[in-house]
């Protein structure tokens, strides 16, 4: 189902009248405590209680920045930086210096889902974000950290009403509308819903990229009575769009690294460009069941179906024989990548008992869980790849190739299934005191081959992954807290067997650690939060002479060693509002023999420092009326591996103002913002894919604005 524009403008139109003729009622506004991290394991703990790093980005600061993907969001953390975030694609981040697995380090309601699409925000509550090494709450995932999207759930108090309408402009001539209604029903409100609709055309700042994109989301529960609650919940999606490419170095030599660019041009958009689809259908139902002594039992399923149309005409080096760069006067190969009806499937169920018990006279919250999860890429039988010529970075146009090129080829399937089980205590030591543990063990299987069935692998394994803390409130007010916990990934060596000697076999598990030590303290007016950590992870790389077909040998090859200090800070003093988040890593290759070069060399893309912050005034002489000035500065990073060319340093600025008011007795809320406000043309991130150096120009200034209606 794709919603067309006028099909959400009349229902808007239609909820604006059925308020017109209800009477006008003051919106009541409720302070609640902070609520507890969906993605840390324990459900009943708030946030600023947690031994852990996290950060919640909630409903208010998603609408603030105009948010509408994931980066939008997360890159208000200090700690957060893109990681090949194509525009028009699915977003790639990095946590703590190390790339989020898109399948395996995001979570939707607290269960696996694969983040292969481009997901909305309209029907988010909040994001989360857990920054670390996660095996104790996923089996397998990236050590960076967990994205959690939580859906927005029916109202809670039988009397609330949501009718909340939004019309937002830009950036560049984006146009989108919005609605989002909730209310219970029944004889004693035992019912809810909630349900969200939204259109965007896409006609971003960057030239000759168009599209859409449509959402429709419903979410639903039933009261069954005071014990037993079901609740469920679907959305569907669906984005149409012209991708877009970098920019890479020109040339060798100290030169290479050309000056920074508009970043409004698409240098690869040819007239037989066609756009990249992304749709999605992801739901999950959910029941509790509230046993005796406060014991909890929950059950919940999701799945997920992705489908992709995959389409980028991109840019692939100088020549046949430099293909990780542009030539020196900018001109690069163009071929047409085209992959038809892509499908991902994802299921998982999970079982769990939580509650507290005395055990040999000490308190433990405890939490069992079984989940199990199916993960399958079902991909076409061929990607198509050809070659349509020679373009320039800088002058643009098309010229006949010199010799014909194809890349196209077979694609690979595969199949993940893994069954885990996890145990979590919080024993109350002292009354200020707190020993924090959790165990997860993991059965996996995968299984990979080509399309044709040739180069079929497997990989079985079973692991278990700890964590430990211990937290101590001070008489003082803050929280201190130190833990230790490990991570699991697994790597398979390439089925190609012209280029490998151990072609298809499983690599040692790749178990990462990490160690953190934090401070936290969170008052009505004021929280804030320094942590130091320290997170080491196995590299794979290629040995013994890989050079010579099928000689080359993929094994362990030394460690990431990525050390750091975050401070996160917010408060608020007659009328301004300080929110800051800085974030200092020391990220380095260690112990690497088949390139001893590397060793003591910082990750290409990896920023040495990064500052993010919003200065805010709510005058109290026009009610409702704030406005903030954001900042975001990356400090500079590697573009090769040795460091020969670095990235500089950037800082952007970004205006906003707020308004909420009322209208014919609507309260209405007005935003205006200004990214970018002094156009610096800047290189935003140099990440390398494929074999190829990549910059990514950051956005020009923009303007956007947007205005809601709460019905």
């Amino acid at each position: 189902m794709n919603p067309r524009p006028h099909t959400v403008v009349a229902i808007a139109l239609l909820a604006c009248q059925g308020a017109a003729w209800a009477e006008p009622t003051l919106t009541e506004v409720t302070v609640t405590a902070q609520p507890p991290l969906g993605i840390s394991g324990f459900d009943d703990v708030p946030a600023y209680a947690l031994p852990l790093s996290v950060s919640t980005f909630s409903q208010t600061d998603l609408q603030d920045v105009g948010a509408q993907r994931i980066s939008d969001a997360l890159l208000l953390d200090a700690s957060v930086s893109e990681s090949y975030n194509l525009p028009a694609y699915w977003d790639q981040l990095s946590v703590r210096g190390f790339t989020l697995d898109n399948r395996y380090n995001f979570r939707r309601d607290g269960l696996p889902i694969s983040a292969q699409t481009i997901i909305g925000l309209e029907n988010k509550e909040r994001l989360e974000l857990l920054k670390g090494t996660s095996g104790m709450q996923a089996g397998t995932s990236a050590p960076g950290g967990l994205v959690n999207y939580v859906v927005k759930r029916p109202p809670m108090r039988d009397t609330q009403s949501i009718r909340n309408v939004t019309l937002s402009y830009g950036p560049g001539d984006n146009r989108s509308v919005a609605l989002d209604m909730g209310q219970r029903w029944g004889e004693e409100a035992e019912f809810g819903y909630r349900f969200n609709v939204a259109h965007t055309d896409l006609n971003p700042a960057i030239r000759d990229t168009r599209g859409q994109r449509d959402l429709v989301a419903l979410a639903l529960d039933w009261r069954l009575d005071a014990n037993n609650r079901l609740e469920w919940e679907f959305e569907q999606s669906h984005v149409v769009q012209i991708g877009v490419n970098f920019y890479s170095l020109m040339g060798n030599g100290p030169k290479a690294l050309p000056a920074p660019v508009d970043g409004t041009r698409n240098i690869t958009r040819q007239p037989n460009s066609r756009p990249g689809v992304f749709d999605g259908l992801t739901g999950s139902v959910r029941f509790k069941h509230q046993l005796d002594n406060e014991w909890l039992w929950t059950t919940q399923y999701g799945v997920q179906q992705l489908r992709a149309d995959d389409r980028l005409v991109y840019a692939s080096g100088c020549s046949a024989t430099m293909t990780d760069r542009f030539c020196a006067n900018g001109d690069f190969q163009i071929y047409d990548y085209n992959t038809e009806n892509e499908r991902r499937h994802n299921q998982a169920v999970q079982t769990s008992l939580s509650g507290q018990t005395q055990i040999g006279g000490l308190e433990h919250g405890l939490t069992f869980s079984v989940m199990r999860q199916r993960l399958v890429d079902d991909m076409p039988r061929m990607q198509t790849s050809p070659l349509l010529g020679t373009t320039n970075s800088l002058t643009g146009g098309l010229t006949p190739p010199t010799q014909a090129s194809d890349r196209s080829g077979l694609m690979s399937n595969a199949q993940d299934a893994s069954t885990e089980w996890a145990v979590k205590d919080r024993i109350k030591l002292t009354p200020r005191t707190d020993a924090w543990l959790g165990l997860r063990y993991t059965q996996l299987k995968r299984q990979s081959a080509m399309t044709d069935g040739s180069q079929a692998t497997q990989d079985l394994r079973n692991f278990t992954t700890p964590w430990l803390a211990v937290s101590q409130q001070l008489d003082a007010g803050p929280m201190v807290f130190a833990s230790a916990g490990q991570g699991i990934e697994s790597e398979v060596a390439s089925a190609d067997t012209t280029r490998y000697r151990n072609a298809g076999q499983a690599l040692p598990t790749l178990r990462s650690h990490q160690h953190e030590i934090g401070i936290k303290r969170v008052s009505s007016l004021t929280r804030w939060q320094a942590t130091w950590f320290d997170i080491t992870r196995p590299v794979s790389g290629d040995a013994w002479g890989c050079n010579n077909g099928g000689t080359c040998v993929r094994q362990m090859d030394g460690e990431a060693h990525h050390r750091g200090l975050e401070l996160n800070a917010r408060t608020a003093l007659r009328g301004w509002t300080w929110d800051g988040s800085a974030t200092w890593l020391r990220a380095r290759r260690e112990n690497a023999t088949s390139d001893t070069s590397l060793n003591g060399q910082r990750p290409i893309n990896v920023p040495a420092y990064t500052v993010r912050g919003l200065v805010e005034y709510r005058f109290t002489s026009v009610t409702g009326l704030r406005t903030g000035l954001r900042l975001s500065r990356e400090g500079e990073r590697n573009v090769t591996e040795h460091g020969e060319i670095v990235l500089p340093a950037w800082t952007t600025l970004d205006f906003t103002t707020h308004y909420d008011t009322r209208i014919d007795q609507q309260e209405t809320s007005w935003t205006w913002g200004i990214q970018n406000v002094a156009n610096k043309h800047y290189w935003r991130e140099s990440p390398k894919q494929y074999g190829q150096y990549f910059l990514n120009p950051g956005a020009p200034r923009t303007f956007r604005a947007s205005v809601q209606w709460h019905l």
